[in-house]
């Protein structure tokens, strides 16, 4: 009898397993943040020359830029038009002590908490008429501060779970049923998530097994969340394209978060080009200056740290792009549309973006043997375009 083929098992990723998953921006006093927010969501969150304006966390959803989208509005010309969104959490900011109540701290590393991803916004722009609230600029000093206030506030939340646990846990003594196992495989990697972070390090740069993935899913961790670095310039620097702390901010994220992404951006350029209320007039200004907006990569970027992707629907009522997390197969994202899509699942019919707009039409895509069938199993893939086909004999529905 030949032997069974192993199945690889799919890594977990960490983070909750949702498709309604927020990022959250954070930063010390006066670094840019309200500022960078109000760019991007073209709202009015508060942004005074004083620390603690942000007091209550904003929220907005903006929309994720895609020319996919774009093209299969032009392509179905539907009666809506519906994007993906990102949404934004403009957070207070950080005081050096936060972990420990400095500050509003507390509440603040709460709201931190809530969030699935960090933009980390960084000053590295020098204006005498905007306080520091560490009296001089040094974007390294700020984000060690950052960085080390979050893991901090992990590890007093880990040691307060070790200490409660560790004395059930020796309670249930050796054996025990499979609640008591579960019990102490649970203790143990906490123990060792406490000892990991405990040295300095953050969680998500750890090397972890599905199981306790699973875990550490559960206690929402702030350094298990994935970090953007958004270094904030002035106006002056983002147009000559030159800054003198950009190396250090770098060099700093290469060896403290090695693989995690920072953009260079100018807070203050980008609310002066989000106050232009023309299109035309926008790009305009933006081809006299020789520059471009930072914001739609922000967004992508932010997107794409939270391991959210979307696939299409698209027709004459209605071009939509629906959000689902990475590695989510075909019953579970057509769920996302209705649950009985999902509960009476029969296959998802899908194209390839590139293929309709080769080809110019479904027909085409059809005839030239590009239109798929898909079944249960089938992980479904960052931009295409889905019709599902499900069955539910109590409404006998079908699509």
């Amino acid at each position: 009898m030949p032997p069974k083929k192993a199945v690889k098992e799919e890594k977990l990723l960490l983070g909750r397993p949702s498709n309604n998953l927020k990022i959250g921006v954070v930063g010390l006093p006066n670094v840019g943040k309200s500022t960078f927010f109000n760019a991007l969501t073209k709202s009015s969150a508060a942004a005074e020359n004083y620390p603690f304006c942000t007091i209550d966390p904003e929220e907005s959803r903006v929309a994720v830029p895609d020319e996919r989208f774009d093209w299969l509005c032009q392509h179905y010309k539907p009666a809506k038009e519906i994007p993906a969104f990102l949404t934004v959490i403009d957070i207070a900011g950080l005081v050096k002590g936060a972990a420990s109540g400095a500050g509003l701290g507390n509440a603040f590393l709460s709201h931190i908490k809530a969030v699935d991803a960090i933009y980390h916004v960084v000053r590295a722009f020098d204006e005498p008429d905007v306080t520091h609230v560490e009296g001089d600029l040094d974007p390294v000093r700020d984000m060690e501060i950052i960085h080390e206030e979050l893991r901090l506030k992990d590890e007093e939340f880990l040691a307060k779970n070790v200490n409660e646990l560790s004395g059930s846990v020796k309670r249930l003594g050796h054996g025990g049923n499979a609640a008591d196992k579960a019990k102490k495989e649970e203790f143990a990697v906490i123990e060792k998530v406490y000892e990991f972070v405990k040295s300095g390090k953050e969680v998500r740069h750890g090397t972890w097994t599905n199981k306790e993935i699973e875990i550490i899913n559960t206690l929402h961790l702030i350094t298990a969340k994935p970090v953007i670095y958004l270094a904030n310039v002035s106006e002056k620097d983002y147009l000559r394209k030159k800054n003198k702390w950009l190396p250090k901010i770098k060099a700093w994220i290469d060896e403290h978060s090695p693989g995690d992404l920072m953009i260079a951006y100018s807070g203050a350029f980008e609310l002066n080009m989000s106050l232009i209320e023309s299109e035309e007039e926008k790009e305009k200004t933006l081809k006299e200056l020789g520059a471009r907006s930072m914001l739609p990569k922000i967004i992508v970027a932010g997107y794409s740290a939270l391991q959210l992707i979307y696939y299409f629907t698209g027709g004459p009522d209605e071009v939509r792009a629906w959000t689902i997390r990475r590695l989510t197969k075909a019953p579970q994202a057509a769920g996302v549309i209705h649950s009985d899509f999902e509960r009476g699942f029969i296959m998802a019919e899908v194209m390839k973006y590139n293929d309709l707009k080769e080809l110019g039409s479904e027909s085409a895509v059809k005839a030239n043997g590009k239109y798929m069938q898909k079944g249960k199993e089938y992980v479904v893939e960052d931009g295409d375009i889905i019709y599902f086909k499900f069955n539910v004999t109590a409404s006998g529905k079908k699509k």
